[in-house]
């Protein structure tokens, strides 16, 4: 693993946590990591990749690991890591997002809105749940190209990472979002989390995806790999011309179809491995410093170090997404 540059500075925001469903924790960095990945399957996860190289940008002993539980195992895990007492916290995936929401001492404000989390971090009064998949989609999109002030936006899929898009699209300013799936039935919980938002969010059909991607300012394809492939046969058989963002949270393969299309139209893309990225300096917010609103020792250097391992050109989270978490955060 490369040392990070020495050039790579952080500043610090002097922000802390203040709701009750977000604990007040002094952040006090700790000299070792200890974190997983949870979920069914997770073989594939680069997020051990991700946390040891930002474990060692930070300067901490780092044992991040993969653990594959699946729904059936998640009640015996979770009473196990509670008695356990030496986790920071976990990186959670699915099938296991809503249990962890269901099953912590505290969720956040984000939490309570979408059903789901992502993020599990231990603190001196309980568990935590957060869900940084949002701040993840929003500085993916972000860093990939110009997004307006009031984006036309669309979501591909209505499952629980559609739930985390339709708050990031609210949370950059979208005045409705269009959520296109092929059954119905997948969107219903996306009532709930709109109004739990403020947000406008209109289902359609499949059939209307390619009419809605032509003229999208942003996109946000939540489907699982390939799933895409038939609709961006379709839609670059019609020649369309875009000029907007598209994010594809599947990032193998790269690029998928859907974004090649995209592209070829004219459009900037991001590949999931970006949102991953993004989402990881947040949970290390938390399982570092206990909360989600204080920086990083040298975090710059530390989102480097973590774009480096897994191959992407080094950034930072774009400064809109900090000010638009800043403009949400709790009073």
């Amino acid at each position: 693993m490369r040392s990070t540059r020495s050039t790579c500075r952080s500043t610090s925001s002097g922000a802390r946590t203040t709701r009750a469903s977000a604990p007040d924790v002094p952040p006090v960095t700790p000299s070792r990591l200890r974190a997983a990945v949870l979920g069914h399957p997770v073989a594939h996860s680069l997020s051990p990749a991700l946390h040891t190289a930002a474990g060692e940008a930070l300067g901490l002993s780092t044992d991040y690991t993969r653990v594959d539980v699946p729904e059936s195992g998640w009640e015996a895990f979770w009473a196990g890591a509670r008695e356990d007492g030496g986790w920071n916290g976990f990186s959670v995936t699915m099938p296991l997002k809503p249990l962890a929401a269901r099953d912590a001492d505290r969720v956040t404000p984000l939490v309570e809105a979408l059903g789901v989390a992502n993020t599990l971090t231990f603190t001196p009064q309980g568990s935590v749940a957060d869900n940084t998949d949002v701040m993840g989609i929003m500085a993916a999109l972000c860093a990939a190209g110009p997004v307006p002030e009031a984006p036309r936006a669309v979501v591909l899929g209505g499952g629980a990472t559609a739930h985390a898009a339709v708050a990031a699209l609210r949370a950059l300013g979208a005045p409705a979002v269009e959520v296109a799936v092929r059954t119905a039935s997948r969107a219903r919980s996306l009532d709930g989390v709109a109004g739990a938002l403020g947000a406008t969010v209109h289902v359609r059909p499949w059939s209307a995806a390619p009419e809605l991607l032509r003229h999208a300012d942003v996109v946000v394809s939540t489907l699982p790999p390939r799933a895409a492939d038939d609709l961006a046969r379709l839609w670059r058989a019609t020649r369309p011309s875009v000029h907007g963002v598209l994010l594809d949270v599947a990032y193998d393969p790269w690029p998928s179809e859907l974004a090649a299309a995209w592209q070829h139209a004219g459009g900037a893309i991001a590949p999931g491995v970006d949102m991953l990225i993004f989402q990881a300096v947040d949970q290390l917010r938390w399982f570092v410093g206990g909360g989600p609103h204080e920086e990083l020792p040298r975090e710059a250097c530390v989102t480097a170090a973590m774009c480096r391992a897994v191959g992407r050109p080094e950034r930072r989270v774009p400064e809109r997404v900090r000010r638009a978490q800043e403009r949400r955060r709790p009073g």
